[in-house]
């Protein structure tokens, strides 16, 4: 995938910059923080700009992420999900789940098999999706992938009393990513305690820095927090102080 690097006084602009070059929307890029940047700290003596790289994503990643959205339109008033709702199984929320989840694959032009799993833990249904170039459907570090878990929950648990919660997977993406964030924050937690100087992570979504920070949640001397705004938001790892 082709990309530009940009730089500016803070991420934000370095940002900017890079999608009116390229003549995209934040939604179409692929966004990677190079470098935070720092400010001077007298009359500028110091300073460092920000640098990031930007690329246009795949067009087949936008596609499952429309093509999810416009399914889930066609269902009226769909309402967010009440956290206080209890995770109890319901087969026929199931069946709403993987209808959703056939149309939105039907719409793309793509043949996907399902796996039905029940979580006996936590009454959680997992579905498993398998087949080819099933990439599309995971996007930049699973974003495609909660999106359209997130449709599929609303849709398939509308207008049911009891919460049903839907967990898809796409070959064992989640438990891979899990993995790999986990030896990230511990790799970079090491090298914060032989350089003594915070790392910045690239910008993840809630679940995912959820995950670095349980990571090193137990590390005495280390301290997670998070920094900026959505959907650039981003963990910084540090020495306590």
């Amino acid at each position: 995938m082709d990309y530009i690097e940009k730089t500016g006084k803070t991420v934000q602009d370095a940002i900017a910059a890079a999608l009116a070059e390229l003549q995209i929307s934040e939604d179409e890029a692929e966004i990677t923080v190079i470098d935070q940047g720092k400010e001077g700290v007298f009359l500028g003596l110091g300073a460092k700009p920000a640098v990031v790289r930007v690329a246009k994503r795949e067009a087949a990643e936008v596609a499952a992420m429309a093509a999810a959205t416009a399914v889930a339109e066609e269902q009226e008033n769909a309402e967010p999900a009440q956290e206080a709702r209890p995770r109890v199984i319901n087969d026929e929320v199931v069946e709403k789940a993987k209808k959703f989840l056939q149309e939105v694959f039907s719409a793309m032009k793509i043949e996907v098999a399902m796996e039905k799993f029940v979580n006996t833990q936590d009454g959680s249904v997992v579905i498993r999706l398998h087949g080819d170039d099933m990439g599309i459907l995971i996007g930049k570090h699973g974003q495609t992938l909660d999106s359209l878990q997130y449709l599929t929950n609303l849709v398939a648990n509308k207008e049911e009393k009891d919460w049903t919660r839907i967990i898809i997977d796409v070959e064992d993406y989640r438990d891979r990513r899990v993995e790999t964030l986990t030896r990230l924050a511990k790799r970079l937690a090491d090298r914060v305690r032989r350089e003594g100087e915070p790392v910045a992570l690239e910008p993840m979504n809630p679940h995912e820095r959820k995950i670095v920070h349980l990571a090193l949640q137990n590390d005495r001397r280390i301290v997670t927090h998070s920094e900026g705004e959505e959907p650039n938001r981003y963990i910084v790892i540090e020495l306590k102080k």
